[in-house]
C-alpha cells in the first residue's frame, strides 16, 4: 500500500506544481491577464478528463497485464517531451485568438506528461482494489487531493521566490522522470497479484450505478467547478485585486474534497446541507449591487476594513457550497468496480464547468452571468440530492410533504433573487463589454464618465465642454507623468510611446508636431476610448495604436526613438510582471533616445514595486526618480493618488533640475534580486 500511496502522492504533487509554473512562464506572452490562468485551468480540466477517460477505458476494456504494458510504454515515451520549457517560437503574433493559442501551446509542451499524471490516481486505485480485496481506495483519492493542496501552497512562498522559471522547469522535469520510474516499478511489482484477482466474484456481482447517479456525479462536479472559477473571478476583480487571492477558493475547493472523501463521518447532511443553502442565499444577496439591507453595515462596509469581511464571507460560502457538492458525491460513490467510471464522470463535470466559465461565457455573455447561473444550478442539484436521500432523515409522509414544500419555496425565492441579480448586472452602466481580457464598463456620475475594470478605475473624463480636455486620474498635471510632460522644452517636438490606452488621457498632453504611439492589448478598450471618450478625437498630435502585447510589439518593431515612454498597463491593480523585468527595461531603452525618460506607474495597495523598478533601472545603468501625489490634496476629484517612477540617465536628470526637486531618487537594495523573465517574486514584495 505504501508504494501505491507514494506514487499517487508524487503524481498529484507534480500535477498541481506544474499548473502555476507553466502559467507563470507563458503569462508574459499573453499580456499578463488573469484570463490566462482561467484558460490554463480549462486545459488542466480537459487533460484531467482525458486522463480519467483513458483510465476508465483501459481498466474496463483491457486485461490487467495488458494495461500495465500499455501504460508503461506511454510513460516511457512521455519522457521524450522533457524538459517542459516552451520555446520562443510559441510566442503569439498578437492577431490570433489567445485562448486557442494558449491551449495549443500547453498541449504541445506539457500535454502528454500532464495527461499521464492525471491517469495515476484512478488507475492505481483500480489496481489497488484488485490486489487488496475489500480495501477502500477512496482514502487514496483524499491523499491525492492533500498532495495537490500541498503543491499549491508551497509554490508562492517556497518555489517561486527561490528558483528561476528555467530551474523550476528542469527541476520539475527531473522529478517527473523519477515519477515515471516509480510508476512503472509499482505497476510491474504488483502485476501478478493484480492479475490473479481480476476475475473476483465480488467485482462481477457488483450492481452498476444508475443513469441518475451518473448524471448527479457530473452535475455536482460541474457545480463545484463553476463555483470555484466564478467566485475566484468575483473576488479578484469585483471585491479586491489582491495578489494570491485566487489561492483561497482553490485551497478551500481541494480541502472539501479531502474532508468529503477521507472519511464518511465528516459530512453530516443535517448540518452541512442547510449551511450550503444558507450560503447560496447569502451570496445571492451579496451579489446585488445595493447589497442586502438586512446585513449589518459593518459587514458590507466597502472600506479597507469591510473588504476582509467580504472576502471571508464569500470564502466561507464557497467552502460550504463546495463541501455539500463533494459530500453528496462521496455519498454516491459506487462499488470499487466502477471506480474509474466515477472519476471519469467527475472529470466530465469539472471540464464542463471549466469550459462554460473559461471559454463559453466570455464569448457569449457581456456580463458575469455564469456566477448567478452557477448558483442556480447548485441550488437545484442540492435540492434534488436532498429529495433523493430524504428518506434517511425524514420518515413520515407529512414531514416529507412539508420538506418538499420548503424546497419549492426556497427555490422559487432563490430564483427570483437571482433574476434580480442578472437584471442589475447592466443597470447603471452605459456600456458593458467582455472578452478574453475581462469585463469593462463605462458609467456616469456627477458629470464624470468612467472606464471601469472590476473595482479599478482605468480612466475618466469630465463631460462639461469646458472641462472635457482636463487631464484626470493618475495622469493629471500634478502626477509624476504630468510633471514630466510639462517639463518639456517649448517648441521641441516629442515622440511619445504609451503602454496601456485606458481612456486616452495621456494623449491630451500632445502638441502639434508631436507624435504618439499607443500599445493596447484589448481591442474593446480601443473601441470604448473612441466611442465613449473624446481624448483621442481631441488630441492635437496624431495618435497611432498598435494592437497586441506591448513587449511583443516592441520586439518586432523598428527602433521608435521615443523621447518619453510610459508604462501603465494595469491588470486589475497590478502592473503585469513581464513589463518590469531586466529584459523589459533593456528593450524599452533600445526604443528610446539617450536623453529619453521612461515613466512607470507603480501605484498599488498591496505590492511594493519600488525595489523592482530600482533594480531594473540599475540593470540598464539608469536612475529612478519617484514622484508621489496624495489625492487628499485634490477635493475636486481631478487627480487621483499616484506613484510614478521616472527612469532616466544621470545626464538627463542633471538637465531637469526643477523636475528632480519634486521627487526622490530610488536607492537600489543590494539584497534585492533583480527580476528577470525567468525570475520574479510576487510574494516577496507584498506590503506588510
Amino acid at each position: 500500500m505504501l508504494l501505491y500511496a507514494i506514487t499517487i502522492f508524487l503524481s498529484a504533487f507534480l500535477l498541481f506544481q506544474v499548473q502555476p509554473m507553466i502559467a507563470k512562464i507563458i503569462l508574459p506572452w499573453f499580456g499578463g491577464s488573469a484570463a490566462v490562468w482561467n484558460t490554463c485551468m480549462l486545459f488542466f480540466q480537459a487533460a484531467l478528463l482525458a486522463g480519467y477517460g483513458y483510465a476508465h477505458w483501459i481498466v474496463q476494456k483491457q486485461r490487467t497485464e495488458r494495461q500495465i504494458k500499455i501504460h508503461s510504454i506511454l510513460l516511457a515515451v512521455s519522457v521524450l517531451a522533457l524538459p517542459i520549457l516552451p520555446g520562443n517560437n510559441w510566442k503569439p503574433s498578437g492577431t490570433e485568438n489567445p485562448s486557442i493559442a494558449i491551449l495549443v501551446l500547453l498541449l504541445a509542451t506539457i500535454g502528454l506528461p500532464y495527461f499521464l499524471l492525471s491517469t495515476t490516481s484512478p488507475l492505481l486505485q483500480a489496481w489497488y482494489t484488485r490486489q487488496f480485496q475489500g480495501a477502500i481506495p477512496y482514502r487514496l483519492f483524499a491523499l491525492s487531493n492533500f498532495s495537490s493542496l500541498l503543491a499549491l501552497l508551497s509554490y508562492p512562498p517556497l518555489v517561486e521566490p527561490n528558483f528561476s522559471a528555467k530551474v523550476q522547469a528542469y527541476g520539475w522535469s527531473a522529478a517527473y522522470a523519477v515519477f515515471v520510474a516509480l510508476c512503472i516499478f509499482t505497476a510491474w511489482k504488483s502485476k501478478d497479484a493484480v492479475y490473479e484477482s481480476h476475475n473476483d466474484e465480488g467485482y462481477a456481482n457488483a450492481a452498476p450505478p444508475s443513469i441518475g447517479d451518473q448524471l448527479m456525479w457530473t452535475g455536482l462536479a460541474a457545480c463545484a467547478s463553476i463555483l470555484l472559477l466564478t467566485i475566484t473571478t468575483h473576488l479578484t476583480q469585483d471585491v479586491a485585486a489582491i495578489p494570491f487571492l485566487w489561492l483561497i477558493p482553490l485551497v478551500l475547493y481541494l480541502l472539501t474534497f479531502i474532508l468529503a472523501f477521507e472519511t464518511s463521518k465528516f459530512y453530516y447532511r443535517p448540518v452541512f446541507l442547510p449551511l450550503a443553502f444558507l450560503s447560496l442565499g447569502l451570496v445571492s444577496w451579496m451579489l446585488k449591487p445595493d447589497r442586502a439591507s438586512w446585513l449589518p453595515a459593518w459587514f458590507m462596509d466597502p472600506s479597507d476594513w469591510g473588504m476582509p469581511r467580504m472576502i471571508a464571507g464569500y470564502s466561507a460560502a464557497m467552502f460550504f457550497m463546495a463541501l455539500a457538492c463533494h459530500g453528496e458525491l462521496a455519498r454516491l460513490k459506487p462499488h470499487p468496480r466502477y471506480l474509474t467510471s466515477f472519476y471519469f464522470m467527475l472529470s466530465v463535470g469539472g471540464a464542463v464547468g471549466g469550459t462554460f466559465v473559461g471559454l463559453i461565457a466570455p464569448n457569449l455573455f457581456n456580463a458575469y452571468y455564469e456566477f448567478p447561473g452557477g448558483l442556480a444550478l447548485t441550488a437545484i442539484l442540492l435540492c434534488l440530492a436532498m429529495v433523493r436521500g430524504e428518506e434517511e432523515w425524514i420518515e413520515q409522509s407529512k414531514l416529507r410533504m412539508a420538506g418538499l414544500a420548503v424546497i419549492v419555496l426556497f427555490l422559487g425565492a432563490f430564483m427570483v433573487q437571482l433574476g434580480r441579480v442578472v437584471r442589475y448586472e447592466l443597470v447603471g452602466y452605459r456600456v458593458v463589454m467582455r472578452n478574453f481580457y475581462g469585463q469593462i464598463r463605462t458609467e456616469e456620475e456627477n458629470g464624470v464618465r468612467k472606464l471601469m475594470h472590476g473595482v479599478i478605475n482605468h480612466g475618466q473624463q469630465f463631460l462639461a465642454p469646458d472641462k472635457r480636455r482636463l487631464i484626470t486620474n493618475y495622469y493629471c498635471t500634478e502626477s509624476g507623468v504630468g510633471k514630466l510632460m510639462l517639463s518639456r522644452k517649448s517648441g521641441v517636438a516629442q515622440r511619445v510611446g504609451i503602454v496601456g490606452l485606458g481612456t486616452g488621457n495621456l494623449t491630451a498632453y500632445g502638441k502639434k508636431g508631436d507624435s504618439y504611439r499607443v500599445y493596447e492589448i484589448n481591442p474593446q478598450v480601443i473601441e470604448l476610448a473612441n466611442s465613449e471618450f473624446s481624448y483621442l478625437k481631441d488630441a492635437e498630435a496624431p495618435v497611432e495604436i498598435a494592437l497586441g502585447d506591448a513587449r511583443l510589439s516592441l520586439e518586432r518593431e523598428p527602433i521608435q526613438n521615443f523621447d518619453v515612454l510610459t508604462i501603465d498597463a494595469f491588470s486589475g491593480d497590478a502592473v503585469p510582471v513581464h513589463l518590469l523585468t531586466k529584459e523589459a527595461f533593456g528593450l524599452y531603452w533600445k526604443h528610446m533616445k539617450p536623453n529619453g525618460v521612461l515613466a512607470v506607474h507603480i501605484s498599488n495597495k498591496y505590492l511594493e514595486l519600488k525595489p523592482v523598478v530600482a533594480a531594473s533601472a540599475e540593470s540598464v545603468g539608469k536612475k529612478g526618480l519617484v514622484i508621489e501625489y496624495d489625492e487628499s490634496d485634490d477635493p475636486g476629484e481631478v487627480c487621483f493618488g499616484s506613484t510614478w517612477v521616472l527612469v532616466m540617465a544621470e545626464e538627463t536628470a542633471d538637465s531637469l533640475p526643477n523636475l528632480v526637486r519634486q521627487g526622490e531618487f530610488l536607492k537600489p537594495d543590494p539584497n534585492f534580486r533583480t527580476w528577470t523573465d525567468g525570475f520574479s517574486n510576487m510574494f516577496g514584495i507584498l506590503k506588510r
